[in-house]
């Protein structure tokens, strides 16, 4: 996922059930125009992103190199896919939706181990998760 890119990147937490479940949910449902992997398995740095980032939120990284995160994420997601998903992802674009999404997203964000299909390593900072270096 790093490199010469001509179509979008949407990078989430390959340890998060809610997260890899939303991810499958949306390339079966939305059908998003673009490439999705977890950040564990990225070139980060080739993206042009930290890893502090791709552990707090969701991200849309387009070929230009311009990285969205969270709600916004999301709506670009949606502004991808087929159907009518497009003009939700325009709704949730535009002030003041865009604010009341960017909350909603970091409600569900911070409490994703709650969520269907969440797990205790979704509540986990990165680094204390089971296989992680210097877990114990």
């Amino acid at each position: 996922m790093g490199g010469m890119r001509t179509r979008p990147v949407l990078v989430y937490d390959g340890d998060c059930g809610f997260c890899t479940t939303s991810v499958a949910f949306a390339g079966k449902r939305i059908r998003p125009d673009c490439d999705a992997g977890p950040w564990q398995f990225a070139e980060l740095d080739a993206l042009g992103v930290t890893r502090r980032r791709a552990e707090h939120e969701l991200l849309w990284i387009t070929p230009g190199g311009s990285v969205y995160g969270g709600a916004r994420a999301v709506a670009k997601l949606l502004l991808s896919g087929g159907g009518a998903w497009p003009v939700l992802g325009a709704v949730l674009s535009v002030p003041p939706l865009r604010w009341l999404a960017h909350g909603l997203y970091r409600a569900v964000a911070d409490h994703r181990h709650r969520m269907p299909g969440g797990t205790a390593a979704c509540a986990l900072p990165a680094n204390r998760r089971p296989g992680a270096a210097g877990h114990r």
